[in-house]
């Protein structure tokens, strides 16, 4: 495997830099595609998960094996309290190429270790990535839960990539076979429309969904990015299990409207790019440049401008790091996990180490009295930058045509 870490533009993990923790390898991650993007990884535990995660590299080393502690129910649907996100398992952002072997390695190391949610999408690969998953998990199928998600324009046959969004229902029918036979299974425990595409109603998209339902090929639904007034009207067509969008301290936009609106009507919530497409594990510091290629070296919050102010989070969260025997990125995850009983994140990787390591964060525990502190301390620090390019973000907060 090429020593390359990994993102997800739509769940990410990567943890570049000279000031990353000692343990962690140094390398700065290349996006390989902007709109196709958000899903992060990266974490950290406590003292003695970090023992296992140390010199994990391989299946089964370490003296000490990290664990995933707990489940979480997304809607009526149970999951490990911390999923594993599989978008950039066919190629990192560097564009360099990752073992196949090690990547379902690294898989079911991950279920060996108590995880039982595992994220991906037609448009990871494209189709690739599913079938890394579908080939991980053939002989545990039945013990995990699955998500795939559709709407960005994917040639069906060739998987070609292509401009723009299509959600009408036939195409959603047609892509859940794909789907299927690429992860070798019977049905999607959780799919999600990837983004809301501005010309189908989601009644319609609800619609497609339930006749999946009934033929028992997609058992959960849900979608990402959504506006709200969408998110109302498709739980009310079809009862919506979760929703996927960026959360974690570098990105609270969610905190405002999407999450209280979940609360409400009882939608699990996912957050993808959790570790902050690397920067929550101290892995960058202000004089961190990125690759061509790179989706952060196009975000303003990464820019030389906003870089050294943001670091401030980075500087928090050590410090709570050392006060918890944890690492920084094990904090930024047991944070969010704290926020609410029914958000989960899932974070990516193609290091075994760091999937290790993300796991281990669902041992950090915060008092009552420690997360109203965290909590101050974290919305005091005002983030300068925008999360996503703009040719990236029109693709957010979209609102489904009225159905006629």
């Amino acid at each position: 495997m090429k020593k390359s870490e990994t993102f997800k533009a739509d769940e990410a993990t990567a943890r570049p830099s000279r000031t990353a923790d000692p343990n962690r390898r140094s390398f700065l991650f290349a996006a390989a595609g902007v709109a196709a993007a958000p899903m992060v990884a990266g974490t950290s535990f406590p003292a003695s998960a970090q023992q296992g995660a140390q010199g994990a590299g391989n299946r089964g080393q370490g003296s000490v094996a990290a664990t995933v502690t707990g489940r979480r129910k997304l809607g009526s649907l149970e999951v490990s309290s911390i999923g594993l996100g599989v978008q950039n398992m066919h190629r990192t952002y560097q564009t360099t190429i990752p073992s196949r072997p090690e990547m379902i390695n690294i898989i079911r190391t991950a279920f060996d270790r108590g995880v039982t949610f595992f994220d991906t999408a037609e448009a990871y690969g494209p189709h690739e990535c599913e079938r890394i998953l579908g080939e991980a998990i053939a002989s545990f199928r039945d013990k995990v839960v699955i998500t795939s998600k559709f709407g960005w324009d994917v040639d069906l046959e060739t998987g070609e990539r292509r401009p723009g969004l299509v959600s009408r229902p036939e195409r959603i029918k047609a892509a859940v076979e794909g789907m299927l036979k690429r992860l070798r299974t019977d049905r999607i425990d959780l799919l999600y429309q990837h983004r809301v595409d501005p010309q189908v109603p989601i009644e319609d998209v609800a619609g497609a969904v339930k006749e999946l339902m009934a033929q028992g090929k997609v058992l959960h639904w849900g979608l990402s990015e959504m506006g709200l007034n969408t998110l109302r009207r498709a739980h009310a067509a079809l009862p919506v299990t979760a929703v996927q969008n960026e959360y974690s301290m570098l990105w609270r936009g969610p905190e405002e409207a999407v999450i209280p609106l979940c609360e409400e009507l009882g939608i699990g919530f996912v957050p993808w790019s959790p570790l902050g497409v690397g920067f929550l594990t101290g892995a960058i510091d202000a004089r961190t440049r990125f690759a061509q290629g790179d989706i952060r070296g196009i975000e303003s919050r990464f820019s030389p401008e906003n870089l050294p102010h943001n670091l401030a989070l980075v500087a928090l969260l050590k410090s709570w790091a050392e006060r918890k025997q944890a690492t920084p990125a094990q904090i930024a995850l047991a944070w969010l996990m704290a926020q609410k009983p029914w958000i989960v994140p899932i974070p990516g990787t193609t290091q075994m180490a760091h999937m290790l390591e993300n796991i281990g964060a669902s041992a950090v525990q915060f008092t009552a009295s420690e997360l109203t502190e965290l909590n101050r301390a974290v919305s005091a620090i005002q983030v300068r930058g925008a999360r996503l390019p703009d040719a990236v973000l029109v693709f957010s907060g979209v609102e489904a045509p009225p159905r006629t």
